[in-house]
C-alpha cells in the first residue's frame, strides 16, 4: 500500500524578484507555497495565483523579523522548507532553518557561498586555481602580498554580487588609500576587512551553472560572456552570454573543474552559478566565485532554451523530494543559445525591427531590452549575437555607473 504525503509547506525568501517558476513547480507537485518578499519587491510580477500567502516585510528587515515572521505562519502550518531564491536572502534562510531545526544549508556552510574569502580559500584547499589573494586585514601582510604578487589588482567587497563595489587598483599607493576611505565608513560593514585584493587576471570569463543533488552535480552547462560582467558593469554596453561549443576542451575543463568545485565547497543539494576566467596570459581557467543559487540575467532561460532544462523545476523537484534518488539529469536536447541584455534608453523598448526566426523570447522589463535566440548551430547564434550587439548600441543602449553596494 501506497504512503500518502501530506503537501508540503514551502516558504521562499525572494529580496528581489527570482524564482517564480521554482514556486509554480512547488504548487504544481501539490505543496503549499508562501512568499516572503520587501515592501519594495511588493508590486512585481510575483505568481500570486498559485501563492497560499504574501507578505512583505520593511526593506531593512533582518534575521530575527524573518524568523519572528515564521514563528507566527507556523501557528497555522507546520513549515518544512526554508528556500532563499536570491542571492543576499542565502544565509538568513540558513538561520531561519537553523532556528525551526528544518533541513538545509547550515549558515556556516551558506556564508561559504556569500563570502568571496571563503569561497577562495576552500576553492584553493581544494585544489582550484584561484587568483593569489588578501583579505584586507593585517597591512604587513597586505604589504608582503603586493610585493610578491604583481599588479594590477582587484578590490572587491566580500559578500556582494556580480560587479557591484569592485575597483581595479594599480599601485600599493592606490590600495592604501582605498582601505583608508573604507575605514572611514560610517556601516561598520563596509569597512575593510569586509574586502579582499586579488591579482586582476585578463582574460574570457566563463560560467557554469549546476543542480547539485546527494553532493554531486547531476545537471550542469557551461556558457562564455561576450565581455566580462566587471567590463560591462563599469563601461557599460550590452551583457551578452552563449553556449560553450558542446564537446569542446573549454567545456570539458570546466564541466570537470565545477565538479571539483561544488565537492570541495561542500553543497549537499541546489542550485549553483559559478565564474571561471581563462587566462590570456597562460591560458588556464582561475575560480572567481560560486553562489548557491539560480544564477540571473536570464541564464537559466538560456539554458532551457539550449537544453530543454529548466533549472529552477528541476531544483524545485530536488528541494521537494529530498533526500531521494541521486541520478544524473540528461538534457532534452543539444542546441545552442544566448542572450542579449542591456539597460535601454527607452522606458519599453522596440524590438520589431529584430526578425530572426532564432528570436524565442523577448525581455519585457521596464528600460531594459534583451532576446534569447537558439540554434543547433553555434556559428548561427554568434553571428546574432555579435549582430545584435552593433545594432543594440545604436538602438538602445544607456549607460549607468555601477553602484557602489546593491539597491
Amino acid at each position: 500500500m501506497t504512503e500518502t504525503r501530506r503537501p508540503l509547506n514551502i516558504v521562499c525568501l525572494a529580496t528581489y524578484f527570482k524564482g517564480a517558476e521554482f514556486m509554480r513547480e512547488c504548487k504544481a507537485q501539490g505543496n503549499n507555497v508562501v512568499l516572503i518578499t520587501k515592501e519594495k519587491m511588493l508590486g512585481e510580477d510575483w505568481p500570486r495565483d498559485i501563492l497560499d500567502d504574501l507578505v512583505a516585510l520593511p526593506n531593512d528587515a533582518g534575521p530575527s523579523l524573518f524568523i519572528d515572521l515564521v514563528a507566527f505562519l507556523s501557528k497555522r502550518m507546520k513549515v518544512d522548507r526554508i528556500v532563499a531564491l536570491e542571492e543576499f536572502d542565502v544565509v538568513v534562510a540558513a538561520l531561519v532553518r537553523e532556528h525551526f531545526g528544518l533541513p538545509g544549508l547550515s549558515s556556516s556552510a551558506a556564508k561559504v557561498f556569500r563570502d568571496k574569502l571563503s569561497m577562495a580559500i576552500n576553492a584553493q584547499q581544494g585544489g582550484i586555481n584561484v587568483p593569489e589573494f588578501v583579505p584586507l586585514i593585517n597591512p604587513d601582510e597586505i604589504r608582503t602580498y603586493m610585493e610578491t604578487i604583481s599588479a594590477p589588482w582587484v578590490i572587491k567587497p566580500r559578500s556582494d554580487v556580480s560587479a557591484i563595489g569592485i575597483r581595479k587598483v594599480e599601485n600599493p599607493e592606490e590600495v592604501w588609500r582605498a582601505m583608508d576611505e573604507l575605514n572611514e565608513r560610517e556601516n561598520l560593514r563596509e569597512r575593510a576587512s569586509y574586502y579582499v585584493l586579488a591579482r586582476f587576471i585578463p582574460g574570457e570569463v566563463f560560467h557554469v551553472d549546476s543542480i547539485v543533488n546527494g553532493g554531486k552535480v547531476v545537471f550542469s552547462g557551461v556558457n562564455k560572456y561576450g565581455r566580462p560582467p566587471m567590463q560591462v558593469a563599469h563601461l557599460g554596453g550590452a551583457y551578452i552570454s552563449r553556449t560553450v561549443l558542446r564537446g569542446s576542451a573549454e567545456e570539458k575543463a570546466l564541466t570537470d573543474i565545477n565538479k571539483k568545485l561544488i565537492k570541495a565547497l561542500g553543497l549537499p543539494h541546489g542550485a549553483t552559478h559559478a565564474e571561471f576566467i581563462k587566462s590570456d596570459a597562460d591560458g588556464k581557467f582561475y575560480f572567481l566565485e560560486i553562489a548557491s543559487r539560480v544564477g540571473g540575467a536570464y541564464i537559466a532561460d538560456v539554458l532551457d532554451a539550449a537544453s530543454g532544462i529548466n533549472l529552477w523545476r528541476e531544483w524545485a523537484n530536488i528541494e521537494i523530494n529530498n533526500p531521494g534518488p541521486v541520478r544524473n539529469i540528461k538534457p532534452l536536447r543539444k542546441e545552442y543559445a544566448g542572450i542579449i541584455l542591456s539597460l535601454a534608453k527607452q522606458e519599453v523598448p522596440d524590438t520589431s525591427s529584430y526578425t530572426e526566426e532564432e528570436i524565442i523570447y523577448r525581455v519585457k522589463k521596464r528600460h531594459h531590452v534583451g532576446l534569447i535566440v537558439r540554434s543547433p548551430r553555434l556559428e548561427r547564434v554568434n553571428e546574432l549575437l555579435d549582430n545584435y550587439g552593433q545594432r543594440f548600441g545604436e538602438d538602445f543602449v544607456a549607460v549607468v555607473p555601477p553602484p557602489e553596494r546593491p539597491e
